[in-house]
């Protein structure tokens, strides 16, 4: 039975197809303004890798900020279900999942199978997202494939006190203003986002299998900074930010 996930997310849009328990394909693009829009082109990019079609698809489950706008979703889940579910299937040893997208954070306590047993979720604030470090990126005027490199490579970290993202811009600029290097700055930048999930993560039973989801796992600097925060060695698994989607295709298979 072909089953898929959709999760439409802040800044993309992210499609899984199973067959009975089997990856068959994933896509990624970018969410944009018309979600609706932004899930049917992911999964149809997703059904063409698998060459399928629509009609094959036995179920469809939608996730993420966007799910409602999932068209044609037999049911929507929780990115918080998905996640934990889609984790623990790339490492079936997980116990804690770490989702840090574009537009919130999460903690997850997964138990057997996936199933969620506690977990923490900041969502009333951009800093500690992937949306900070987009920002963050601009004002800096890097790229923001490079953030991660670049804040490993500095031999010290700036110091960014502030936990609102416009506040943290104005601690960039000065820094910028004062001559501190930009890799310096960018090392700050990330040590303060690892403080802030570290920070929210610690209100939940933090154990290995660690593993780190969403857009914001394939940067390596943040994972860095997380392991020194929480004290525990993190796994970046090869489908990190495309957990969510996983998750929602096998629950369709339920």
């Amino acid at each position: 039975m072909y089953t898929a996930g959709v999760d439409v997310g802040a800044i993309t849009a992210k499609a899984a197809i199973f067959d009975d328990g089997e990856l068959l394909a994933t896509a990624i693009t970018l969410a944009g303004y018309d979600r609706a829009a932004a899930a049917r082109q992911t999964l149809d990019l997703a059904l063409a890798q698998a060459r399928l079609t629509r009609e094959q698809i036995a179920r469809l489950v939608g996730t993420g900020y966007g799910r409602v706008q999932v068209p044609s979703a037999d049911r929507t889940v929780t990115e918080i279900t998905c996640h934990a579910r889609g984790a623990h299937y790339v490492c079936p040893d997980v116990h804690t999942v770490i989702d840090i997208g574009g537009q919130d954070s999460k903690g997850v306590v997964v138990g057997k199978g996936g199933k969620v047993l506690d977990f923490v979720m900041n969502d009333k604030c951009a800093a500690g997202t992937g949306r900070f470090l987009e920002v963050m990126a601009h004002a800096l005027e890097v790229d923001l494939a490079d953030f991660g490199a670049l804040a490993l490579s500095a031999s010290r970290r700036a110091k960014i006190s502030s936990t609102c993202t416009v506040f943290a811009e104005s601690e960039v600029i000065t820094h910028l203003g004062q001559g501190t290097n930009r890799p310096e700055i960018i090392a700050g930048i990330h040590e303060s986002i690892a403080t802030r999930v570290a920070t929210m993560v610690g209100r939940i039973t933090v154990k290995d299998e660690v593993v780190l989801t969403g857009g914001v796992a394939r940067n390596g600097g943040v994972a860095r900074m997380l392991e020194e925060k929480l004290g525990h060695a993190i796994t970046v698994p090869e489908h990190a930010q495309l957990a969510g989607a996983i998750g929602a295709a096998l629950i369709a298979q339920e």
